[in-house]
């Protein structure tokens, strides 16, 4: 199979050519090994290649199963892979190496997928730009001076070059939401407890964090989830059970939906014009598809919210800080950590127990007051970020300038985090573009409600095509 042919088609389509036996999971494999050996020097959305794995799971992987003989990549980040390293886009932890594998890369596996590679992220997931110290940053395919997104930009990068029709991702402030939008690419947060952190951890900053995937077409990103959705033992939340998989929900058309949408950020933050002027035209897109499009939002203090959310996540950076320094023997050195992540580290270590738990209330009572406004409302529609795409350097995490870039983060992406405090479901749809580069509208749904976002996402794949556009290194 040549590389045109390859990244004509979206996962699905590749496992269907495995399993009618036009193609082999070997060649598949051969084909994104070539392209990612070509691409990846530009974009370094590839850290990790695990060619060795991904041929013995060709070798050893149940042919029947839904996907077998897809090419996959991992985020380098949460997705423990047994005796591959996961470093987590840091120095400190370079040379961590899990000799287990997490529930969700288990049932990937078992799904049939070959996992040949791990995707670049910034230190601790902690940016919203894969620019880690440790690797370097990963760059647009769309314009290589701009940043893919982050956390999980390597991810979208990946897909965008066409190295793999679909890649794991993780999303604890918009971190699938956020490079999905940066990478013209579609990208959805499954609802809390929807997808297993087993079998070690029950959660990831206190419930804000999710796994799933970004992806070119949304039966993918449908089909993945199929795949790894569902408790394990002793998870810590429990979620209403989809009536059908999330693909056979596709075939049914999305009903009539209530939609509120604003351009106005919870913070204040500014929002781009050529933002707005895109968010207006998908509110165009979605009255003529028979929605009905409301200019609303629910009261909630977004300060509050925001100082709430730095506290939790700066904790459990901490935590894991600490853990990895426990294993170590050591506190981290200079040159261990990056200068914010480090800043993070010791408010994390300042912020007393009440505070926390002040900290999370607060960001319950967000989820409350939204849950209360979305009795009236179906879906919620913002902008995935405030502005286009970033260039380079903007989001550098081993600045001095550490007022500089807070500012440049929260000002960057005021949209995303709510649903990660509320635990909705919330999608980052690529229907905007601003001096050739995308940007994304973000949709999220009730809790639970997975499936509308899908049915709303095939209907707009359909009334305005994404997948055919694509950066010049994929052709």
């Amino acid at each position: 199979m040549k590389t045109e042919e390859y990244q004509t088609f979206d996962m699905l389509g590749l496992a269907e050519l495995v399993k009618s036996g036009q193609v082999s999971g070997s060649q598949l494999l051969d084909v994104a090994l070539a392209i990612t050996e070509r691409v990846n020097p530009s974009v370094n959305a590839v850290v990790t290649l695990m060619e060795s794995e991904g041929r013995r799971a060709l070798r050893e992987s149940d042919k029947s199963a839904v996907l077998y003989g897809v090419p996959y990549l991992l985020k380098d980040l949460t997705a423990m892979y047994a005796g591959v390293p996961t470093t987590q886009g840091s120095v400190f932890f370079k040379d961590f190496v899990p000799d287990y594998d997490t529930v969700t890369v288990r049932r990937l596996r078992e799904s049939g997928l070959v996992i040949f590679g791990k995707t670049n992220t910034p230190e601790l997931g902690g940016n919203v730009s894969a620019e880690p110290q440790l690797f370097g940053p990963t760059r647009n395919p769309w314009n290589l001076a701009y940043s893919a997104g982050g956390s999980s930009g390597g991810a979208a990068a990946a897909v965008c070059a066409g190295i793999v029709p679909a890649a794991h991702a993780t999303d604890g402030g918009g971190s699938i939401r956020i490079p999905a939008s940066c990478c013209g690419l579609f990208g959805l947060k499954p609802s809390r407890g929807r997808t297993s952190f087993g079998p070690k951890l029950g959660e990831g900053w206190n419930g804000m964090t999710s796994e799933h995937a970004i992806t070119r077409s949304v039966r993918d990103s449908a089909a993945l989830l199929d795949v790894i959705a569902g408790p394990a033992p002793g998870d810590p939340y429990g979620i209403p059970t989809p009536r059908r998989s999330f693909v056979d929900a596709l075939s049914e058309r999305v009903r009539p939906l209530k939609i509120a949408y604003t351009a106005v950020a919870p913070s204040g933050a500014p929002v781009d014009d050529r933002v707005v002027a895109e968010l207006m035209s998908t509110v165009n897109i979605l009255r003529s598809n028979g929605h009905t499009c409301v200019e609303a939002i629910p009261e909630i203090d977004g300060a509050a919210v925001s100082d709430a959310n730095v506290k939790v996540i700066a904790v459990h950076h901490a935590f894991n800080v600490g853990k990895r320094a426990a294993v170590l023997g050591r506190e981290p050195q200079a040159g261990d950590l990056e200068k914010v992540m480090q800043y993070r580290v010791d408010v994390g270590k300042q912020v007393s127990a009440v505070d926390y738990v002040k900290a999370v209330e607060t960001l319950h009572q967000a989820g409350r007051a939204v849950g209360e406004f979305m009795r009236e409302y179906d879906v919620i529609l913002r902008p995935t970020t405030a502005k286009p795409p970033q260039p380079i350097g903007t989001f550098d995490m081993n600045t001095d300038d550490l007022q500089s870039f807070l500012k440049a983060l929260w000002g960057y992406i005021p949209f995303t985090a709510m649903f990660n405090a509320t635990g909705q479901p919330a999608m980052s749809v690529p229907l905007g573009w601003a001096d050739g580069l995308p940007v994304g509208m973000q949709f999220a749904a009730r809790y639970g409600d997975e499936e509308t976002l899908f049915q709303l996402a095939r209907q707009l794949e359909v009334e305005s095509p994404w997948a055919d556009r694509r950066p010049l290194m994929t052709v």
